[in-house]
């Protein structure tokens, strides 16, 4: 496989590789993607305004066509010049989440998928697919509205879906919308649009689902020993027991700096009762965002080392020591943060994805966390382009 993304395909007659569009390419997960999906395919263009994001995407796809300029900015016949058979596309995700300020179409954050919207008629030849992925909330969005008149409008039959990581073995939480469309030159069970799918769909037919593993039952009345529901702490336990999820530990490095990723003092002393914390045993975590390393509450979880401390045993009592008490105690379970590699490995990046050595730490986690998850959408692909 090369690097501008061209799949080789299997003894037989010549297929031309499918020429893809990536609109908000970041670092280049759709690309990553593309390439396991098992589909003859090149990127001809890679289209984002974040330098970062560009730097580290042109790191490990040098050859591909990188566009570092705004969607706007981008006239028609630049596009139909690219005879683009795919479009897959992250647009911002901002306007849509649950912290923010959802004001959707009237974000100028996105203006650009709008103007996209906009051109969509207007390609020649007209994109045989599209694949879009963006933030639970997306589905209840203006934007999405928008989106979905136009490819009634442009004849292209589509399905909606919203999945986790969970649901391919991940032990990571992070639910996101996706829509994968296809044109009505395509097989592609038309007017399959009924609903949102919650699993990945079978073989392309709609509203059926693959069977997911249910967790074993669990034992009642687990200790609340931080800030948590019992029905919180249920649910964790449930996940921690769910064979058809890998465990964190698939996932971690061999060797990691302790001194760089320990949680420090302060934050032990402060967030405590807030932290997320899974083993490497913990067939569970949190969503990462590009917050992650710097601030702490809803960011991500944090791996607890020690494997003598026993977290029930550290926080009984916690509150009523004293600070010095307390610190200590916290002390022994060696929080630390999931270094990048390790977050990229939990949201499904190969081990050839690699991040030049001049990007900073920060920069490092802001830009994970503005990604999605490989495999999540290579599968999608699968469905999409078969």
């Amino acid at each position: 496989m090369s690097d501008t993304g061209v799949m080789s395909s299997a003894p037989g007659p010549s297929v031309p590789p499918l020429r893809v569009l990536e609109l908000y390419s970041g670092i280049g997960g759709m690309h990553f993607a593309l390439n396991s999906c098992g589909v003859p395919a090149e990127v001809v263009a890679a289209v984002d305004i974040n330098t970062t994001a560009n730097h580290i995407y042109a790191h490990n796809f040098p050859l591909t066509p990188l566009w570092g300029k705004s969607i706007e900015g981008i006239q028609l016949g630049d596009f139909n010049q690219l005879s683009i058979d795919v479009i897959l596309m992250s647009p911002p995700c901002q306007p849509f989440t649950r912290l923010g300020l959802k004001r959707d179409v009237v974000d100028q954050r996105t203006k650009s998928f709008l103007y996209v919207l906009e051109l969509l008629p207007r390609l020649s030849p007209p994109p045989r697919f599209i694949l879009l992925e963006n933030v639970k909330g997306f589905e209840e969005s203006c934007a999405r509205n928008a989106l979905v008149e136009a490819l009634d409008q442009c004849g292209y039959s589509y399905k909606e879906i919203m999945v986790s990581p969970t649901s391919v073995g991940i032990p990571n939480s992070r639910l996101r919308y996706f829509l994968i469309a296809k044109h009505s030159d395509e097989d592609f069970c038309a007017n399959a649009h009924s609903k949102i799918l919650e699993c990945f769909p079978v073989h392309a037919e709609p509203g059926v689902c693959e069977q997911s593993t249910e967790a074993p039952h669990q034992p009642q009345g687990p200790f609340l020993y931080k800030l948590e529901t019992a029905e919180e702490v249920q649910k964790k336990l449930q996940q921690n027991q769910d064979p058809s999820i890998r465990q964190i530990q698939d996932f971690l490095e061999p060797n990691v700096d302790l001194d760089q990723y320990l949680l420090p003092p302060k934050t032990l002393l402060r967030y405590a009762n807030i932290l997320d914390i899974v083993r490497p045993i913990c067939r569970r975590s949190i969503c990462f965002t590009k917050g992650y390393g710097r601030y702490v509450e809803g960011t991500g979880s944090v791996l607890h080392t020690s494997p003598k401390a026993q977290m029930e045993a550290v926080f009984r009592g916690l509150a009523e020591l004293s600070e010095e008490q307390r610190l200590e105690r916290l002390q022994t379970l060696s929080l630390r943060y999931f270094t990048p590699r390790e977050v990229a490995n939990l949201m499904g990046f190969p081990l050839t994805f690699e991040f030049p050595e001049d990007v900073p730490l920060k920069q490092r986690y802001k830009v994970l966390g503005n990604s999605l998850n490989v495999v999540v959408v290579s599968k999608l692909l699968q469905i999409l382009l078969s």
